[in-house]
């Protein structure tokens, strides 16, 4: 049979020489796609249980994976566990993993590997050390199946381990885990849909990551952090541009095709944009925080944290930060307004500003004058923006305020240090929080006050701890509840952060991106770029 023919540009072509051709030409459907994503902030710290910064827990989303997820009706949902079975007195779990899974060098994913990943979280998350607590038993028993014993029923344990906020429980090859939870780990090698690409990291600039060929999504459909992650790009790019209306500009001239956080002033402008998309991806909200560090004077002493609530006036708050009403709310619930667990019982400071009072408070807790170190994230204009309505407010009720710029990466590196604020340390600083992890008093882990186990500024009271402790333990709803309205009248008192509001942050993308999944969270699989 004689080869087949046709005419290419008026040349006889046999089919297999076009084809050659073709290859060397380039085909359109071989061409790879890059889906470029403006981040909310630059990455610096690369290991999501070392810091609970939201860049570098969607650091964590791109390259790990979880035993268990989350849906979009916060439900936890089997990811990279195949099965489990739990014993009638409810105190012991066995669990078998998924087959096939592989690390990103190839390695196949152990059931030591989970094991070891948990204990490490465990070492900081809130949820992970009221865990911690009750194992009596804890290991592989084989290289797809674990068991966990426990002294009594802890019936939250698939919430905390489907938590979808920092500090997300990512499973980590084992001798990556067993890294002191203290310091960062130094290889970053994942089982999850994305590849790092180190060598390709530009800190300040870019972060690259490319699709992991031998990645086994699920067959569910994806729902906030479950179900199939499906990658549908070959390669992702974060570019971080601080500049919000060089950001916007470069969406709308498709130089990136996803700005992740624009500010709402800008919003306006790229609705009326035909190319562009502007949604509200996380419906739940977020919640703003004054973080106060306790170590050290003046907030070392509750009645100047209890000045902060009078001082604030959420109001003044959003207006600065977020403008148009219908972003925002005042919420002095320390569980998120509009969630289950929700109640402003106690929250007259939070909600009735008295400069007279936070005057007087500051004058009890024995402040004399001396400078308040208060840390300015630059590159994120919320939390610029608070920072800025906050150091006004302090000088209005006497306080002499130091205000030091510096940007995200910087600060979540210095809200660890422990020195005094004259040696390098700090007094206040501002940050935000995800309602989807907020909302209960085990996913919150800045309502902790377990000391200098607890979230930076390591708020001390035993109190607190007890009755996170016993709401671990409640048995159903109701007593769930009582206990969240003890803790939120607590807090009135202890004052380990200030809210000052609670808002809807929108997110902007190209047309062009098809499957984009509205989450607390900017998820990049599923989605597929035209």
């Amino acid at each position: 049979m004689s080869a087949q023919t046709f005419r290419l540009r008026g040349t006889r072509v046999t089919l297999a020489a076009a084809l050659g051709l073709l290859l060397v030409l380039g085909s359109p459907v071989m061409a790879e796609t890059t889906l470029r994503l403006v981040p909310h902030a630059d990455l610096k710290n690369l290991d999501p249980v070392w810091t609970t910064a939201y860049i570098t827990r969607n650091h964590g989303y791109m390259i790990y994976d979880v035993l268990f997820a989350v849906n979009d009706k916060l439900e936890p949902q089997p990811q990279m566990i195949d099965s489990w079975t739990l014993s009638p007195d409810k105190k012991t779990y066995t669990f078998t993993l998924r087959e096939g899974m592989r690390w990103h060098d190839g390695k196949p994913v152990r059931a030591a590997d989970a094991v070891a990943s948990i204990l490490r979280w465990n070492e900081k998350d809130t949820m992970g050390q009221r865990l911690k607590k009750v194992i009596v038993e804890f290991r592989a028993m084989n290289d797809r199946t674990f068991v966990l014993k426990l002294s009594e029923p802890f019936g939250l344990l698939l919430d905390g381990w489907s938590k979808i906020t920092s500090y997300v429980p990512f499973i980590m090859p084992e001798r990556m885990a067993k890294t002191d939870p203290s310091k960062q780990v130094e290889e970053h090698i994942g089982s999850g849909p994305f590849k790092f690409k180190a060598e390709e990291w530009v800190p300040g600039s870019k972060v690259v990551y490319e699709k992991f060929a031998d990645y086994k999504p699920r067959p569910e459909p994806a729902s906030w952090a479950s179900g199939g992650k499906v990658v549908r790009v070959d390669r992702a790019e974060w570019l971080y541009i601080p500049d919000p209306s060089t950001a916007a500009a470069a969406l709308q001239r498709g130089e990136v095709d996803w700005y992740e956080v624009p500010p709402v002033d800008i919003v306006p402008v790229l609705e009326r944009d035909p190319n562009i998309q502007v949604i509200v991806a996380d419906t739940l909200g977020t919640v703003g925080n004054m973080r106060p560090n306790t170590l050290h004077p003046p907030f070392n002493n509750p009645k100047a944290r209890q000045a902060l609530l009078w001082m604030v006036n959420q109001e003044d708050y959003m207006r600065a930060l977020i403008g148009d009403p219908k972003y925002w709310r005042v919420c002095a619930a320390y569980f998120v307004c509009g969630t289950p667990l929700a109640s402003e019982e106690g929250a007259e400071p939070l909600l009735k500003q008295d400069l007279d009072k936070a005057r007087q408070l500051m004058k009890e807790a024995g402040y004399k004058g001396e400078p308040v170190v208060l840390m300015d994230p630059t590159d994120i204009p919320v939390l610029h923006a608070a920072s800025l309505v906050t150091a006004q407010m302090l000088r209005k009720i006497g306080v002499t305020v130091e205000v030091q710029a510096m940007d995200w990466s910087t600060l979540t590196s210095r809200r660890a240090e422990k020195k005094p604020p004259a040696e390098g340390g700090w007094n206040l600083f501002h940050t935000y929080t995800n309602a989807a992890g907020a909302f209960t008093p085990l996913t919150n882990n800045q309502v902790d006050t377990s000391c200098d186990k607890a979230w930076f500024g390591w708020p001390c009271d035993p109190r607190v701890a007890d009755l996170i402790d016993q709401y671990a333990r409640a048995g159903d709803f109701a007593h769930q509840k009582a206990i969240a309205v003890k803790i939120q009248k607590l807090m009135m008192e202890v004052v380990p952060y200030v809210q000052y509001g609670q808002w809807t942050p929108p997110t902007a993308f190209r047309k062009s991106l098809q499957g984009v999944i509205p989450a607390p969270v900017p998820f990049l699989w599923n989605v597929s770029k035209q």
